[in-house]
């Protein structure tokens, strides 16, 4: 992550529920009161997903809340929005969504160098066993942290 990145949202959940492959940077299409409700941070990415439609990607239920100070006429907040990547990368992420089980997650959305970003991977559902090994896996590190810090005083 470079200095000139804003993180506005994380969707932490997502690394906990899939096997990440493949993360992808994409533009979003937004309204001018989208953008300025993404700077105040009124975003979330609980259930949302990009999915490929007509060869373009969207992305879906991503809900971004009403700009306070905008008229009567705002968009619809979990409407669907056009995801702006090259078309090898969407024919690569076409081919491999078709394979059975992967699917599009969104990670974060950030500014880059005023430009709203989100980054989009390529992911497959862990199963429950999955879950629970990696908190084990987690469980067991931390332990080993907290008895490396006690050794070393």
């Amino acid at each position: 992550m470079s200095e000139a990145e804003k993180v506005v949202v994380t969707h932490r959940k997502a690394l906990h529920d899939y096997h990440i492959f493949d993360r992808y940077e994409a533009g979003v299409v937004l309204t001018g009161t989208e953008v300025k409700s993404l700077r105040e941070g009124r975003v979330n990415l609980k259930d949302s997903y990009a999915q490929v439609k007509q060869g373009e990607i969207y992305l879906l239920n991503c809900h971004i809340s009403s700009y306070s100070h905008g008229s009567r006429e705002s968009p619809e907040p979990t409407r669907a929005r056009k995801l702006l990547l090259h078309r090898k990368e969407i024919n690569k992420l076409i081919g491999r969504t078709v394979e059975k089980g992967y699917t599009l997650v969104p990670l974060r959305i950030y500014f880059k160098k005023g430009r709203a970003k989100i980054e989009i991977a390529l992911a497959k559902g862990k199963k429950l066993y999955d879950k629970r090994e990696t908190e084990r896996r987690k469980e067991s590190d931390r332990e080993l942290a907290k008895v490396m810090k006690k050794a070393r005083r």
